[in-house]
């Protein structure tokens, strides 16, 4: 994916620049998203790391799509500061390419850790006795690090690129929004986006199809699943597919010869729009964890239970034992 700068010294301000208001909101919106998301997959990757027992493939998935998403969070401070100082990027070379690195990383990452989380209950669901000796944690594990090592290596080159400049005298971090509007980069978003989003697709259509045929999954496990199923299509919709739509529009639009400037500005701020909310996923991936994974949102209940008891002095030694406890042979969705 090429992330080249875009814009020449005399469009920038006049086209694409960011207005005083629009800088103001998507700051603003930054430090609330790196709230909620940190707070919520920090609590995730606490209860995961803590529980005991054989943990399924779809928790495994999970953990890997927690991990994803904190070590994006962790830079939306920077991405906040370079709205709320006017578009200006105060940290150098090297944070610039780090920041699109983990932007890209991350986002394919979850689209992929998704993926595997409906692959994983599409064989729960419909083919529950012939999955189960490849329904292991393990496997899960082995799978992940594969896919880790895939969307890292495809997201190297954006670590040793130039990729801040200057625009009208300020620093430009050519990451942020700038991308070159290319045949290449549009081969390159099919190629990320399509093969993961396709396949969620097709798992969850055979599942819904499945269960309306007469599933034996008892109601309250069938609920879970369309349940588990309703959110991760409510991210794909809300966080991913609004970008990669935008995107392919904003590539085969903005070299197009009789493009007004008005309209290449309208590009460039649809692009900003649907790019923020591509981060919107790390705030709501925890409620897949919490609607999805029932030994999540049972060891959760117990952590508040316990925080609700604080006065009486629970120990540590207590909220170990509690937490233990909550792992069961129950399904996990």
């Amino acid at each position: 994916m090429e992330v080249t700068p875009l814009f020449s010294n005399q469009s920038s301000e006049s086209c694409g620049g960011e207005t005083t208001t629009e800088n103001l909101l998507f700051g603003g919106y930054y430090i609330l998203v790196f709230l909620l998301a940190l707070n919520g997959n920090g609590v995730a990757l606490w209860i995961f790391s803590r529980q005991r027992g054989t943990s399924s493939p779809a928790n495994v998935f999970l953990l890997h799509l927690a991990i994803a998403d904190i070590s994006y969070v962790i830079i939306l401070p920077l991405r906040a500061t370079y709205h709320l100082t006017g578009g200006h990027w105060p940290f150098g070379e090297v944070p610039c390419r780090v920041a699109g690195f983990l932007f890209y990383v991350n986002m394919y990452a979850s689209l992929y850790f998704l993926a595997c989380v409906a692959g994983d209950r599409y064989l729960a669901v419909v083919h529950a006795v012939r999955s189960l000796k490849v329904r292991r944690a393990r496997y899960a594990h082995a799978i992940s690090f594969s896919l880790w090592a895939l969307v890292t290596v495809s997201m190297a080159p954006l670590l040793v690129s130039q990729q801040t400049s200057e625009v009208d005298g300020v620093t430009v971090c050519s990451q942020l929004y700038r991308e070159k509007a290319s045949r290449r980069a549009l081969v390159s978003l099919a190629v990320a986006f399509t093969p993961p989003f396709l396949a969620t697709l097709t798992f969850y259509l055979l599942i819904i199809q499945s269960l309306h045929r007469g599933s034996r999954l008892e109601p309250a496990l069938k609920l879970k699943a369309l349940r588990t199923i309703g959110l991760v299509l409510l991210i794909y919709v809300v966080c991913f597919l609004p970008y990669h739509a935008s995107r392919a529009i904003f590539i085969l639009g903005y070299g197009h010869p009789g493009i007004s400037c008005r309209a290449r500005r309208g590009l460039m701020l649809a692009n900003r729009l649907t790019s923020s909310l591509t981060c919107l996923n790390g705030a709501l991936d925890p409620l897949v964890y919490l609607f999805g994974a029932e030994k999540f949102r049972d060891s959760l209940q117990r952590l508040l239970c316990q925080d609700k008891a604080g006065g009486s002095g629970a120990t540590s030694g207590e909220l170990k034992g509690t937490h233990e406890s909550s792992v069961s042979a129950r399904s996990e969705f």
